[in-house]
């Protein structure tokens, strides 16, 4: 099975930068990044930033303007590029793919993949 890793986070300060991300956790035939979510503590899990069908992106309110989500195909990595952080920005924030790989009996295995997360601290 592949998972998702995601690397990049910490703890910083208020109006600091910090890059996110998404990567699978081996060779993979196909990667097709979707989006990036967050989680805090005691609240809902929140979509951050999506890649639309057409590859325009979308991002949640609280975010435009700072945050900026990107693709390297070649790299088969997501990033979640993020600038004048916030206190409120901080959670755990994961990514999401569908991804094509294959199993130990070479067949081609389509999925959509999910990574356990990576904390980000913005301290004021």
């Amino acid at each position: 099975q592949v998972q998702l890793v995601e690397s990049g986070g910490g703890l910083v300060q208020a109006g600091e930068s910090l890059r996110l991300s998404c990567a699978p956790s081996r060779s993979i035939s196909r990667f097709d990044p979707e989006a990036w979510y967050r989680q805090a503590p005691g609240k809902q899990r929140e979509l951050v930033a999506k890649f639309s069908s057409d590859g325009t992106t979308n991002y949640a309110d609280s975010v435009k303007g700072r945050f900026t989500i990107s693709r390297d195909h070649a790299k088969k990595t997501m990033y979640l590029q993020m600038n004048n952080l916030k206190p409120e920005d901080t959670a755990v924030y994961s990514c999401v793919a569908s991804i094509v790989y294959y199993n130990l009996n070479s067949e081609p295995v389509a999925e959509r993949s999910y990574g356990q997360g990576t904390q980000v601290t913005v301290s004021s």
